[in-house]
C-alpha cells in the first residue's frame, strides 16, 4: 500500500505555484520593457548571448527542484521491509502487589502509584526481554503473560488498583508459584521475579517458596514499599473519605515489613532494595540481569514500510547541480555553449 509518511509536506508544493507566478509576471515585465525599444524580436537579438529557451529551462529544472524536495519531505513510502534479527533476551517476571495496604500514603503519592511508577521505568529498562506481569493481594492474578509487548505491560502497570483483587491479603507465595508456571517451557535458564509489595505477609511458606523458584533457576528480587514509620490506609465509605479500622474501631496503621523483603531476596537468590532512589535500584537490578544467561532467539520484523525519499532527494540534487552548471547566456559552441 503506498502512502506518504509526513503528507503535510506536501503542502509546500504551493511554493511551486507561487514561483510560477512571479517567473510570469516577471516574463511580461521584460518582454513590456523590450517593446518600449521597437520590435521584440529584434531587440532580443540585440542582446548579447540572450536565450528566452534557456531561461525557461533553468526555471523549470528549479520549481522541479523544489517539487522532488515536498516529495522527499513527505517520505513516500511502498510495502514492507521484513527483517530477521537475531537477540538474546531473558525472562522476567514483575509480581506487584495491589492490596489495600499498598493505598497507605506514607510515601508520596501512595505507596502503589510509587510502585507504578517504579515499575514503568523499570520495564523501559527492560526492552529487548521478555517481561510478564502478575498482580496479586490474598490471590495472584495473571495479567500478562511472558512477552516482548513491553506497551501491553506497561498499559495494565498503569491501571492496576486493589479492586482488581477478589480477595485481599499479601499472599506472596501464590505469586511466586503463579510465575513458576508461568514462565515459558523452553531450555532451563536463569530467569528473574522481582517481586514489589509492602511486605505485609500473611502467608509464612513465602520464604520457603522463594528459596523453592531459586532451586528451579529463578532469581527473585525484592523491593520494598513504604516507611517503617507507616500510614493510615485510606477509604471511602458513604461517599466520604476515611480510613480503614479494625475490629475495636481504631485506625489501621500500615508499616513496611523490610525483615521479610531481606530474607525473600536471600533465599530467592537475588537482592533486597527499598524503593528510594528509583534510578539507582533500576541500575543494580538491570546489573543483575545483564550477568543472567540469556537465550537466543531469531524474529520477523513486518513493521516498518519501506521509504524512498532518497531517490526524489538525489534526483532533486542532481538537478540542482544541473541547473547551476548551465549557462545563462549562449556563448561559444558545442559544450561550451550550454556550460558557463
Amino acid at each position: 500500500m503506498f502512502q506518504f509518511e509526513n503528507i503535510s509536506a506536501l503542502y509546500f508544493l504551493v511554493i511551486v505555484l507561487i514561483m510560477v507566478a512571479i517567473y510570469l509576471i516577471s516574463w511580461k515585465r521584460l518582454q513590456y520593457r523590450w517593446k518600449q525599444f521597437g520590435d521584440l524580436p529584434i531587440v532580443s537579438r540585440l542582446v548579447n548571448g540572450y536565450s528566452a529557451r534557456r531561461q525557461h529551462i533553468k526555471f523549470a529544472m528549479m520549481a522541479l527542484v523544489v517539487v522532488l524536495l515536498c516529495i522527499s519531505w513527505a517520505n513516500p513510502q511502498w510495502g514492507y521491509r521484513s527483517q530477521t534479527i537475531t537477540a538474546k533476551s531473558s525472562e522476567v517476571f514483575i509480581a506487584l502487589d495491589i492490596s489495600n495496604s499498598m493505598l497507605a500514603e506514607d510515601i508520596s503519592p501512595s505507596r502503589l502509584e510509587r510502585a507504578k511508577r517504579f515499575c514503568q521505568k523499570l520495564i523501559q529498562e527492560l526492552k529487548g526481554d521478555k517481561v510478564g506481569l502478575i498482580l496479586f493481594a490474598g490471590q495472584a492474578y495473571l495479567q500478562v503473560p511472558i512477552t516482548h509487548d513491553i506497551a501491553s505491560v506497561e498499559l495494565f502497570v498503569r491501571s492496576a488498583n486493589p479492586q482488581q483483587a477478589a480477595i485481599q491479603g499479601t499472599n506472596i507465595s501464590e505469586a511466586i508459584n503463579f510465575a513458576l508456571d508461568a514462565y515459558s517451557e523452553e531450555e532451563q535458564l536463569k530467569r528473574a521475579l522481582i517481586l514489589i509489595t509492602d511486605g505485609e505477609d500473611h502467608d509464612p511458606q513465602a520464604i520457603e517458596t522463594a528459596k523453592l523458584a531459586n532451586e528451579k533457576g529463578v532469581i527473585v528480587h525484592s523491593i520494598g514499599v513504604g516507611s517503617s514509620e507507616g500510614g493510615f490506609i485510606p477509604i471511602v465509605e458513604n461517599r466520604k473519605q476515611g480510613y480503614k479500622k479494625d475490629e475495636y474501631g481504631a485506625p489501621v496503621k500500615s508499616k513496611l515489613n523490610p525483615l521479610l523483603i531481606k530474607d525473600l531476596a536471600s533465599a530467592g537468590g537475588g537482592k533486597s532494595y527499598l524503593i528510594k532512589d528509583d534510578d539507582e535500584v533500576i541500575s543494580n537490578i538491570m546489573d543483575s540481569i545483564d550477568k543472567m544467561e540469556k537465550r537466543e532467539s531469531e524474529s520477523q520484523l513486518f513493521s516498518e514500510k519501506r521509504s524512498y525519499f532518497q531517490y526524489f532527494l538525489g534526483f532533486a540534487i542532481l538537478l540542482l547541480l544541473l541547473e547551476y552548471l548551465l549557462a545563462d547566456r549562449v556563448s561559444g559552441s558545442g559544450l561550451k555553449k550550454w556550460i558557463g
